[in-house]
């Protein structure tokens, strides 16, 4: 996909950090754009802001409160953006939470984090793909698929972040799955990329995303440890003190789809050492060192 001018793009997780960014960059790039997110007021006050500092009208940017948690609220979030615009050509499967899970074992976290870990992380980009392919498909126009997974999981695992890099290895196995069965189905004209924010932390607000935690996942009250500061979390985990700005990630993600490429991962020499050692250790059916 060359061009993003006449396009039609849904980004979940649109209210702020990367799936803001995608939307301000793609609305300036010609597209129109329909952000979901479960936070209905940061929404709109997103949309109203991107509308006002890019001077672009309001009828190119529609906006959806949608729990990627649940498979109707993702289905309701198809049906608006075609209702809306009539066509889906790049979908953003981009929400995404983080637990205060770093000071804590393994052993210890609480079934709810889990459940809710993956049921975002995962289980959100399921819902995503059920309820747009198959009308991306239909439709017989180029479409494209963007997965936000993560090196944690996606590539290596920091193991303080059990659940976080569980649930974004799985979307990684996910994301290449699909990848074989659309190019099996139709040659790459609907295609999916996984794209790799980085090359460090990237500093978002995935850390507040807790007081937005249903219910049924134990509330927003629901026990753990948090951290204010994205820098907290750098130290608690152990990575580099330094962070990537969301806006350069979604530069770099509509970059990737222009190029075409499938592996979105920002070039860094220590992502590429881990890998490496990672693979080498797998093919020598070796046992991992300690890794923190």
């Amino acid at each position: 996909m060359k061009s993003f001018d006449g396009k039609i793009a849904v980004i979940t997780g649109a209210a702020g950090g990367i799936g803001r960014c995608l939307a301000e960059r793609l609305v300036a790039a010609g597209a129109s754009v329909v952000m979901a997110d479960i936070d209905a007021a940061k929404l709109a006050q997103s949309k109203a802001d991107i509308c006002a500092e890019r001077g672009v009208p309001a009828s190119r940017i529609a906006t959806q409160v949608c729990d990627v948690t649940k498979e109707e609220s993702v289905q309701a979030l198809a049906d608006k953006a075609y209702a809306e615009f009539g066509a889906v050509h790049l979908l953003f499967n981009n929400a995404g939470v983080g637990l205060g899970e770093a000071q804590r074992k393994l052993w210890d976290l609480p079934t709810a984090d889990w459940n809710w870990g993956m049921a975002v992380n995962f289980s959100g980009l399921v819902y995503g793909i059920r309820a747009f392919v198959p009308r991306m498909l239909a439709a017989g126009q180029e479409g494209v698929i963007i997965n936000t997974l993560s090196n944690n999981g996606g590539l290596r695992t920091i193991p303080n972040t059990p659940i976080y890099a569980a649930s974004k290895a799985a979307a990684t196995s996910l994301t290449e799955a699909l990848h074989q069965q659309l190019l099996k189905e139709t040659g790459g004209r609907v295609r999916v990329a996984g794209l790799f924010p980085g090359p460090y932390v990237v500093n978002t607000g995935i850390l507040a995303s807790k007081k937005n935690r249903p219910d049924t996942f134990g509330g927003a009250d629901a026990k753990g440890v948090a951290y204010s500061r994205m820098e907290d979390l750098v130290a608690a985990t152990g990575l580099k003190m330094q962070l990537t700005e969301p806006d350069e990630v979604a530069q770099f993600a509509l970059e990737g789809v222009q190029k075409g490429n499938f592996w979105m991962i920002p070039a860094s020499a220590d992502a590429d050492e881990h890998v490496r050692q990672r693979t080498a250790c797998i093919l020598e059916r070796g046992t991992p060192t300690l890794a923190w």
